[in-house]
């Protein structure tokens, strides 16, 4: 028996292909009357959609559009790394849907879930810390796929990171080199990829210097600056309390600065360089990662698989820089003096 096509449920409502195609895409623009007819023509004839052809011609024809996941959207890093993919977005004619998870796995399923919704031709993806099977449909479908910042776990695709361990392993040696042998560590969420990596940098170079690691001083799970300023005020009431701090990313820096007095009694270096670090008193030292190149890398290479490059995934690290100022070489004094 012949199955039903979308011509035959027009047919059988009395209305034009263009508008059995909306009722069954759920658009709006159809009249509650017009849709019921076709509803009652769709189960009556026993319609089924051919997924399968209309991904073809989606595939084909494209969406000009592309999301992007991002952790936090009020972090200045990911602010200038959106910028930067907008922008090679633009110059080829594609608009970029952005959404934001709070690194919570649920969350990120649900925006990436309405993005391939839309039919996006390409996701870039700051991973959370959870599973990323899920994507393995879309991407069967045609969904081209890069992750930046961190790896995706489960999933070899394109990605962008930077040395985040070699960066933070610099930013502590800096301290050391300077006198300063207790250092305290200040970081998000161990389990995001970037934090573990920069704490891992943290312990190198205190393993270098023949220092132990001592738990008081490490603090992780800081998502906001309240988190920071808190973590602060319980290293300054340590009975050893630290002489320098190596901060892990802006939103901490800021809180600790925030939770300092003025001038600033202890060493600091930050990962993440801020817009007005050279005007604070002292100036920051830092790690610098460039958000522009590491958004700009990524987007060129979903742009480059959306064009039909199908050659083995790559793995891009780019480079930090160490901007020595004069926060982390203040003279050994307690964070409590």
């Amino acid at each position: 028996m012949k199955r039903p096509t979308m011509k035959d449920v027009a047919q059988a409502a009395g209305v034009s292909l263009m508008t059995v195609s909306r009722v069954i895409a759920g658009e709006a623009g159809v009249s509650p009357d017009t849709a019921a007819r076709v509803e009652q023509a769709v189960r009556k004839l026993g319609y089924q959609r051919n997924d399968n052809a209309r991904n073809l011609r989606q595939k084909r024809l494209g969406t000009s559009t592309v999301g992007l996941v991002v952790d936090d959207l009020a972090n200045p890093f990911y602010a200038l790394m959106v910028r930067s993919i907008e922008d090679e977005a633009h110059r080829r004619g594609y608009v970029v849907l952005v959404g934001s998870t709070n690194d919570e796995p649920r969350r990120e399923r649900e925006v990436i879930a309405a993005f391939t919704a839309r039919q996006v031709d390409g996701l870039i993806i700051v991973p959370t810390i959870g599973g990323h099977q899920f994507l393995k449909p879309p991407m069967e479908a045609g969904t081209q796929v890069v992750c930046v910042d961190r790896p995706a776990r489960d999933l070899d695709v394109d990605t962008v990171t930077v040395d985040n361990r070699d960066g933070a392993r610099g930013a502590v040696t800096h301290l050391l080199d300077h006198g300063h042998t207790r250092i305290a560590y200040l970081g998000d969420r161990y389990e995001i990829w970037t934090q573990s990596e920069r704490y891992a940098g943290y312990l190198d170079a205190l393993t270098a210097h023949g220092l132990a690691v001592d738990p008081d001083l490490v603090r992780h799970g800081l998502r906001s600056h309240g988190d920071a300023q808190g973590a602060l005020a319980a290293l300054r009431a340590l009975p050893d309390p630290p002489t320098a701090l190596f901060s892990s990313n802006d939103v901490i820096t800021l809180g600790v600065l925030d939770g300092l007095e003025h001038p600033t009694p202890i060493s600091i270096v930050g990962f993440d360089d801020l817009p007005l670090a050279k005007q604070l008193d002292p100036p920051l030292t830092v790690v610098s990662q460039d958000p522009v190149a590491v958004g700009s890398t990524a987007a060129n290479l979903l742009f480059s698989r959306i064009d039909g490059d199908r050659s083995a995934p790559r793995k891009v690290v780019l480079l930090t820089r160490f901007i020595a100022r004069r926060s982390g070489a203040r003279p050994v004094q307690r964070v409590s003096d």
